[in-house]
């Protein structure tokens, strides 16, 4: 049924030379955030304006759709129903791509280089209004490709999609605003009195301390090296904003960076990213099912989020990580600061309100997301004026987290998201956390307390079963689907409650 001379072996060497494609945008856009210099902005934005019209042309061309109907007429009801599954999947794709005019493709391309560019200039001088022209641009650009996937991007039951929804479906495949409001309204009144408790907190270590970004790097790398770190498949850069990138079926990039006065900030954001790679590593990249179909792929980013977030707190912030690790930090540091591994693992936790998102504890994160997903409604729906962000966000900030930002690189300007006009993807850092409180009490259930686990050096077992339960669900599901399939009732944000107030308990003890 694969073979090259069939339709459906055509079909699959047209989608790998289009992965081949992605992969080379892919390593420009690592490159963009890693090491090119500022100068090169401008050229990178062609590049990358090039290849995103070339792989627009590749999902939208008559031959690939030549391609589709022959393969869609070689299907038989007796047929696996994966093949039926990536069918529908790259239908359901080709008609969002046809919809979109080519010159908006490229225009955006650019818009997002010219925007990121402009965001790290208006965060390293903290001058909002350097980067505001570049956002009302991206804002535009993209209420205008809502407006062109709208015929096609209706609900199940035929409803039309609002523009931020229609923005969100490549992040969230089915989300709705309704669904949001289940599943994250509530923790406006969950998370704030489990922030006043935390308040209560004994302190952890008995003065400021700091690491030397050597000793920093060295911590980062043992931790991965522990997690099965590959340097033939793998590599660890730093770029001004962490993140995760995949630019082929063996080359898992990630991101850190060291912030002076947070030393555990590299630390945990390493743990994180590796969350995120070990998803991507663990994907179904074999079987004619899968790579390079999309069933092979993520199923949401909140799925990734996770993946990342159950690494980062559910393993590195845990009592039994920190009693792993405390004598290596105490080593690094020459000296004891904490007196104990409780100490030690309560420095791991610091759960109190701050100004950023990125590096904000459990507890507090949520509401950081609650307050971007809100404006983000308001840019693209409300009618707000760009103008008018840097104050919506302090007043914001004041009113879900009791803290008031000084100046715009604390505040607004803060993550790299808008300057890539990623509207849409911010509430799946909170679902991530959603998930994977539910998950985790999934995995508990089946093989015991994640920290016995971990205190008998069982990480591996740990990870063993998420590869077997989560990552080989690919596309076949959406997100909500996934975590109904793998724990068996439907998502909700009672799990994460319930782990959070049980966290901080043993913080208090």
């Amino acid at each position: 049924m694969t073979s090259t001379s069939s339709t459906w072996g055509r079909l699959r060497q047209h989608l790998h030379t289009t992965q081949l494609l992605g992969g080379i945008h892919s390593t420009l856009y690592f490159d963009q955030n890693t090491a090119m210099p500022a100068a090169a902005a401008g050229w990178r934005g062609e590049q990358l304006a090039l290849l995103a019209q070339q792989l627009h042309e590749r999902q939208t061309s008559a031959a690939y759709q030549e391609l589709l109907a022959g393969a869609e007429q070689e299907l038989t009801p007796e047929a696996p129903a994966e093949q039926h599954h990536n069918l529908r999947l790259l239908k359901r794709e080709l008609a969002r791509q046809s919809r979109l005019d080519p010159a908006l493709v490229g225009a955006l391309a650019q818009a997002q280089a010219e925007g990121y560019s402009r965001w790290q200039e208006a965060k390293q001088r903290s001058n909002f209004q350097l980067f505001a022209p570049a956002l009302e641009r991206l804002i535009a650009l993209r209420l205008k490709q809502a407006q062109q996937l709208a015929p096609v991007e209706a609900q199940a039951d035929g409803s039309p999609r609002s523009p931020w929804e229609i923005l969100a479906q490549p992040f969230e495949p089915d989300i709705n605003k309704q669904q949001l409001a289940q599943w994250l309204l509530p923790l406006r009144d969950l998370l704030p009195p489990l922030l006043e408790q935390a308040r209560s907190l004994p302190a952890g270590s008995s003065e400021p301390w700091d690491l030397s970004e050597p000793q920093q790097e060295e911590l980062c790398s043992a931790l991965l090296e522990g997690w099965g770190f590959n340097p033939e498949r793998c590599l660890r850069a730093r770029s001004p904003h962490p993140f995760s990138c995949t630019l082929g079926p063996d080359d898992f990039r990630i991101t850190t960076r060291v912030v002076a006065g947070q030393p555990f900030s590299a630390f945990l954001a390493t743990a994180h990213e590796w969350g995120h790679s070990l998803y991507e590593q663990g994907l179904p990249r074999t079987g004619e099912h899968w790579f390079p179909w999309p069933l092979g792929e993520a199923t949401s980013m909140a799925v990734h989020e996770s993946q990342s977030l159950f690494y980062e707190n559910r393993l590195g912030r845990s009592q039994a990580m920190a009693r792993r690790w405390h004598p290596r930090f105490r080593s690094a540091l020459g000296r004891d600061v904490w007196g104990d591994a409780q100490a030690f693992w309560r420095d791991l936790n610091p759960i109190r309100a701050g100004l950023t998102r990125v590096e904000a504890d459990e507890v507090s994160y949520g509401l950081h997301v609650l307050l971007r997903y809100e404006l983000e409604l308001a840019l693209v729906e409300g009618g707000m004026p760009v103008a008018e962000l840097p104050d919506a966000w302090n007043r914001g900030m004041q009113e879900l987290l009791g803290v008031r930002p000084a100046n715009d690189a604390e505040g607004c300007l803060q993550d790299v998201h808008w300057s890539e006009g990623l509207f849409g993807y911010f509430p799946s850092y909170a679902l991530g956390h959603l998930i994977s409180a539910q998950l985790s009490e999934t995995l508990e259930a089946e093989l015991g307390p994640i920290e016995t686990l971990l205190a008998a050096d069982g990480d591996a077992q740990l990870g063993a079963w998420l590869q077997q339960r989560v990552y080989p669900l690919g596309r076949s599901v959406n997100a909500a689907e996934l975590v109904e399939q793998v724990s068996g009732r439907p998502l909700s944000h009672e799990p994460f409650g319930h782990y959070l107030r049980q966290k901080l308990e043993h913080l208090a003890s």
